[in-house]
C-alpha cells in the first residue's frame, strides 16, 4: 500500500483553507484525512488545521482496528470529540466565531476501508467495476439533484453551490457519516477537497489514476489540472494505492 499527500493554494485565494495528511498509529495502520476550512479572517485555516492535528493525534495513540465495526466506532467517536472542540474554540475565540469545516477520512487497512465524511469533500475509489464516489455531498445543490428539482448538470453551475448543510463545527453535535468497504489489491482511493472536484470530470479523474506514473506525478497532474481549469479554490489530493509500497 502506498499514498500521496498533496495541497495548492490554487490561482486565485490568498490562503490555503485547506488541510490534511496521511498518517499511522502504533500498529501501522493508515489514516488518510482531508479537511476544507470555512469562515471569516482566516477562521477557516484554524478550523480544519485543528480538525487534522486533533484527528492525527487521537490516531496515532489507537488501539489495533481489526474490524470494520470498530473501524466505525472509533471514527464515529473521535469525530464527535472533534466536533465538541472546534465549536467550543469558536464560541470562545470572537475571530473564529462560525467557522467549521469538512472532514473526509478513511481507515485503511489491506482488507477493508472505513470511511468516515462530512461537507463535500469528497472519497472515490477506483477498482474492477470502474470509478465512483463512496460520499454524498451534504451540500444544498446536492439535495435539490436528490430530490429531482434539478439535474446533475445543472448543479454544475448553481449559484448556490458552495452552501453546505453540514459541517465540522458549527453546531454543538453533528452526524458523521461512516461506511465500511472491501478492498482489494490493486484498488486506489482518492480522497479531495472540493477545489478538484470541482474542476476536474470523472473521467479525467479515472484516466489520471489509471496512467502508468507514480503517486507523486498522478497528485502532481490533478493539481496542475484543476488550476488550469481556473484554479479558484484550494486543491488537494490524497491518493492511496492498495498495491505499491511508494510514491
Amino acid at each position: 500500500m502506498g499514498a500521496v499527500f498533496m495541497t495548492d493554494r490554487g490561482k486565485v485565494r490568498q490562503h490555503n483553507e485547506d488541510s490534511g495528511g496521511v498518517f499511522y498509529n502504533g500498529h501501522g495502520s493508515r489514516l488518510a484525512v482531508v479537511a476544507d476550512g470555512m469562515g471569516g479572517h482566516r477562521a477557516g485555516d484554524v478550523a480544519s488545521t485543528m480538525a487534522i492535528k486533533q484527528l492525527q493525534e487521537y490516531w496515532e495513540r489507537s488501539e489495533q482496528i481489526g474490524t470494520p465495526d470498530e473501524a466505525q466506532k472509533w471514527m464515529m467517536e473521535q469525530v464527535s470529540k472533534i466536533n465538541e472542540r472546534l465549536y467550543e474554540h469558536s464560541n470562545h475565540h470572537e475571530e473564529c466565531k462560525g467557522m467549521g469545516t469538512t472532514l473526509v477520512a478513511v481507515i485503511c487497512t489491506d482488507t477493508f476501508c472505513t470511511i468516515g465524511h462530512i461537507g463535500d469533500s469528497r472519497c472515490y475509489i477506483l477498482n474492477e467495476n470502474g470509478f465512483s464516489q463512496l460520499t454524498e455531498d451534504h451540500s444544498l445543490v446536492n439535495e435539490l439533484v436528490r430530490s429531482g428539482q434539478i439535474s446533475k448538470e445543472d448543479a454544475e453551475h448553481h449559484p448556490r453551490k458552495n452552501i453546505l448543510l453540514r459541517a465540522l463545527g458549527t453546531a454543538e453535535q453533528v452526524a458523521v457519516d461512516v461506511k465500511s468497504i472491501e478492498i482489494e489489491q490493486g484498488d486506489f482511493l482518492l480522497l479531495c477537497s472540493d477545489g478538484l472536484s470541482n474542476k476536474v470530470s470523472d473521467e479525467k479523474l479515472k484516466e489520471i489514476l489509471l496512467a502508468d506514473s507514480s503517486l507523486n506525478e498522478k497528485g502532481e497532474r490533478l493539481i496542475h489540472l484543476a488550476n488550469e481549469l481556473g484554479g479558484e479554490d484550494n486543491i488537494t489530493v490524497i491518493i492511496v494505492d492498495f498495491a505499491n509500497e511508494s510514491g
